[in-house]
């Protein structure tokens, strides 16, 4: 299984998931802003926490930045939920149990887990722009001092446009 390739200059690919209320999430109500699409493995482990908490700590500047984070995991609303309340987190969580989603932006496929090949979610992170376009990739990431790193990437990119 190969995983999709992203780059940075396309078109995002579209989608509509629903968040952790069950509301539907689609990219082209987004459009005029920027969009953080963070994909992590499972809610409630202790790296996906961390990233969680990090863009929760940061979601301030990313407000003041015009940009909407938006966690995705394979689990359900229900669960999406339940993170959120037990780690008090401000951030938007979709849930693609398809992962149908996960797929179109490379963050489903093959990885290597403790030297093992196995078949997951791939923590990435896609940085899109105001008019949908794809700004910054990062295909593979560690969950600590992430949000850091896209908030500066962020900062960068929105004040060169």
């Amino acid at each position: 299984m190969t995983t999709r390739r992203i780059e940075i200059g396309r078109k995002a690919p579209a989608f509509t998931l629903p968040d952790q209320d069950g509301r539907k999430v689609a990219l082209r109500d987004l459009l005029g802003r920027w969009v953080v699409l963070y994909f992590y493995p499972k809610d409630d482990t202790p790296g996906c926490t961390t990233e969680a908490c990090e863009f929760t700590e940061g979601i301030e500047a990313f407000r003041h930045l015009d940009a909407v984070v938006l966690g995705c995991s394979p689990d359900s609303p229900e669960r999406h939920r339940r993170f959120i309340d037990r780690h008090d987190l401000a951030v938007t969580l979709l849930s693609d149990e398809k992962k149908q989603v996960m797929s179109k932006y490379g963050a489903w496929g093959e990885k290597t887990l403790y030297g093992r090949k196995t078949v997951g979610v791939i923590r990435s992170t896609v940085l899109i722009d105001p008019e949908g376009r794809i700004a910054w990739h990062w295909p593979r990431v560690r969950a600590r001092g992430h949000a850091a790193k896209v908030r500066e990437k962020l900062e960068e990119l929105a004040g060169a446009s």
